[in-house]
């Protein structure tokens, strides 16, 4: 199996069982990804060295306008997907094998996490990944420590509050906080 056939089952939503072909793929990509987030995260870089190497994880161009503060991982790299002028503060992690959309204008503050992968709850089972794209519309604002479970979709102008832990869709142009992050107001706009 290729990398873009994986990408193809992935982005489908379709199971990968543990041990199959595919799952050696998803591994084979996630050590270069190691790989890369190793020299990205040893010393210091220029910002366009950051993105080069940013570029080099994700297998796509990233917009000279994308701000990248190291330390960064991400277990896969090659389904995350940047718009213009995202800024990532140190310390992120992007689990992106269902993937990740981050629209324009986004800040993903200290810390956060995107995971995207889920196991199957069946014992004999719970080494298959289930994967389930986290979508981040345009002007989005994560505080620090924020997690975001797979499948969410956050919508446009959206807050999430530091710490908070987002397990369902959140509506576009509202604040949302706690674990479970739950809307406490909209944006006045």
């Amino acid at each position: 199996m290729t990398l873009t056939e994986l990408l193809a089952l992935l982005d489908a939503g379709e199971t990968i069982t543990g041990g199959s072909p595919g799952h050696a793929v998803m591994h084979a990509t996630s050590q270069e990804a190691l790989r890369i987030a190793g020299e990205l995260n040893t010393g210091y870089h220029e910002p366009a060295e950051v993105r080069r190497l940013l570029a080099r994880l994700t297998g796509k161009p990233v917009d000279e306008t994308v701000t990248l503060f190291p330390p960064f991982t991400a277990d896969f790299g090659k389904n995350i997907t940047l718009g213009k002028r995202v800024f990532i503060n140190s310390g992120c992690r992007f689990q992106d094998q269902g993937g990740i959309s981050i629209g324009d204008d986004c800040l993903i503050g200290h810390n956060a996490v995107i995971a995207t992968l889920q196991h199957d709850i069946d014992p004999r089972r719970r080494s298959d990944l289930i994967p389930s794209p986290v979508i981040i519309e345009r002007n989005v604002w994560l505080g620090a420590n924020v997690t975001v479970l797979p499948g969410v979709t956050i919508g446009r102008d959206a807050v999430i509050g530091a710490g908070s832990v987002v397990t369902k869709d959140i509506p576009a142009g509202t604040i949302a906080v706690g674990s479970p992050a739950r809307v406490v107001r909209t944006i006045d706009e």
